[in-house]
C-alpha cells in the first residue's frame, strides 16, 4: 500500500495551479441524470472520488468519455434506477443519485451510505423534504426504496438544519418536480450555488440562488438541455496549500483560484500574522514576520469550513501562543489529534473544544490518515518537522487531492509516494 515518505525543513517557493473542486463536481455529475443530452464538463479533478461516482453513473446506464480534466457524458438512456451497495459505500456523495433519479423516473432504491470516519451524516432530512414533494419512501435491506409513480410535487421545504448534500438533493428532485418548490435554510456553499447556476442556465427558473431561501419552478419530469460547463476551483485543496506556505513560512502563489470562496480562511491567516497578493485568480501568501495564535470555530458557509480545521490545527502548532479550536458540525473530526501527537504536538481534548500550544517542535514518525482532511494535516505537521515522516492510508488523501505530492514537490518539498 502506497505511503508519503516526506523529509521536513525546507523552505517552499514558487506556483500551482489549483484543481477543480471535487464537492462541486460531485453534484453536477448527478445532475446530468436529469439531461437529455450530452453535457461536456471541463476543470474535472483528477481524484479518486470523481472515478467512483463515473462508475456508479455507468452502472445507471451513463456513457462517457474522460480525458485528462475534460468530460463528456450522455446520461439520456440511463434505464436502470437502482445504486448499488458495492459502489455506494465506498462514498456517501453516491446519495446524490437519490433526487435526480427519482424525480426522472419516479422509482429508484440507492443503498444507504452508511458510516462515516468523521462522524454521522445522517439523510433523514434528505428523505423527510422527498415525502413532503408526494414521495413515499421505504428503508428495505440497506437500501432507500423512493416511490412517487405521479412524479415529485413543488411544496415548501424547510430544513431544520443546514445540509450540503440534502439541499443539492432537494435542489435537483425540484428542477423536474411538478410546480414550485421553496427550499428554506438551504446551504450556500459556492458548490450549491454553482449547481443552482448550471440549473438556471439550462432552463430551469430558479430565485434566490446565493442566499437561505430558493425557489425553484419545475419542469414536470421534462429533461433539460446542457450546456458547457467548468467546475469551479477547489476552494479547500486552496486552502490546504495557503496553509502549506503558512506553516513553512513561505512564499508560494496559487493559480486558477476564486479568492471570493476563500473569505474566511485568508481573514484567519491575516489575523495569524500572514499578508496577501490577491488577483482575479491568483493568490500568493507572504511570509510573516511573527505568527500568531488564533482561535477558531467551524461553521457552514461562509464561515469558517469544518474542511480546513485539521489543516489549521497543524498550523497551530507552530505559532506563537496557545490557539483554541471548536468543531460545531460534525462529533468526531478530532481523530488526527492522536498522530499530531505522536510527532510532538502538544493538543489537549475537551469534548468538541481542542487546545493547541504553539510553538512545538515536531518529529518525524510514522502516521496513518483516518479521513481526507486529517491526511492533509499530517502531510503539512511533516513539512516542519524534524527528519522523516510516512504517512500512511493516503488512499483518503487521494480521494480529494489531485497531485498532491507532484505539486508540493514542484514548490520545493521533499516528499515522494512509496510503494511498499
Amino acid at each position: 500500500m502506497d505511503f508519503l515518505e516526506i523529509k521536513g525543513g525546507k523552505k517552499l517557493d514558487g506556483e500551482i495551479d489549483i484543481s477543480g473542486a471535487k464537492n462541486a463536481a460531485l453534484p453536477l455529475l448527478a445532475c446530468t441524470i436529469l439531461f437529455e443530452n450530452e453535457l461536456n464538463i471541463t476543470n474535472l479533478p483528477k481524484v479518486a472520488d470523481i472515478l467512483t461516482f463515473l462508475k456508479l453513473l455507468e452502472n445507471l446506464g451513463s456513457k462517457y468519455e474522460l480525458k485528462d480534466t475534460t468530460l463528456k457524458i450522455n446520461s439520456s438512456h440511463i434505464t436502470k434506477t437502482v445504486a448499488k451497495y458495492d459502489i455506494v459505500r465506498k462514498m456517501r456523495a453516491s446519495i446524490l443519485t437519490l433526487g435526480p433519479l427519482l424525480a426522472r423516473f419516479g422509482y429508484c432504491e440507492v443503498s444507504l451510505p452508511g458510516g462515516c470516519a468523521i462522524g454521522q451524516r445522517p439523510i433523514d432530512l434528505h428523505l423527510k423534504a422527498l415525502e413532503m414533494m408526494g414521495a413515499t419512501i421505504e428503508i428495505k435491506q440497506g437500501y432507500v426504496i423512493a416511490t412517487a409513480k405521479d412524479g415529485l410535487k413543488g411544496t415548501t421545504v424547510i430544513f431544520d438544519k443546514i445540509t450540503v448534500t440534502g439541499s443539492e438533493n432537494i435542489i435537483m428532485a425540484a428542477a423536474l418536480a411538478k410546480g414550485s418548490t421553496k427550499i428554506i435554510n438551504v446551504a450556500k456553499e459556492p458548490e450549491v450555488v454553482q449547481l443552482c447556476e448550471v440549473l438556471r442556465e439550462c432552463g430551469v427558473e430558479i430565485d434566490g440562488i446565493g442566499s437561505n431561501e430558493l425557489h425553484i419552478k419545475g419542469t414536470n419530469q421534462k429533461l433539460l438541455n446542457s450546456k458547457d460547463i467548468k467546475v469551479i476551483p477547489d476552494r479547500i485543496e486552496a486552502g490546504t496549500y495557503l496553509c502549506a506556505g503558512a506553516i513553512t513560512n513561505s512564499k508560494i502563489t496559487l493559480n486558477r483560484v476564486n479568492h471570493v470562496h476563500l473569505v474566511s480562511v485568508i481573514l484567519k491567516l491575516q489575523e495569524m500574522g500572514f499578508d496577501f497578493d490577491i488577483s482575479e485568480d491568483s493568490i500568493t501568501i507572504k511570509p510573516a514576520s511573527k505568527m500568531v495564535h488564533t482561535n477558531i470555530a467551524t461553521t457552514e458557509y461562509p464561515g469558517f469550513p469544518t474542511d480546513m480545521q485539521a489543516q489549521f490545527m497543524a498550523l497551530c502548532t507552530q505559532v506563537q501562543g496557545t490557539s483554541v479550536i471548536e468543531e460545531r458540525l460534525f462529533e468526531n473530526r478530532f481523530m488526527h489529534v492522536s498522530e499530531l501527537q505522536r510527532m510532538g504536538a502538544d493538543i489537549k481534548l475537551n469534548k468538541n473544544i481542542a487546545t493547541v500550544k504553539g510553538e512545538c517542535i515536531l518529529n518525524g514518525a510514522d502516521v496513518m490518515a483516518t479521513d481526507l482532511r486529517a491526511s492533509s494535516a499530517l502531510v503539512l505537521a511533516a513539512l516542519v518537522a524534524n527528519g522523516t515522516t510516512n504517512v500512511h492510508r493516503i488512499y483518503h488523501l487521494d480521494r480529494g487531492y489531485e497531485n498532491l505530492e507532484g505539486k508540493l514537490q514542484k514548490l520545493g518539498a521533499d516528499i515522494k509516494r512509496v510503494s511498499s
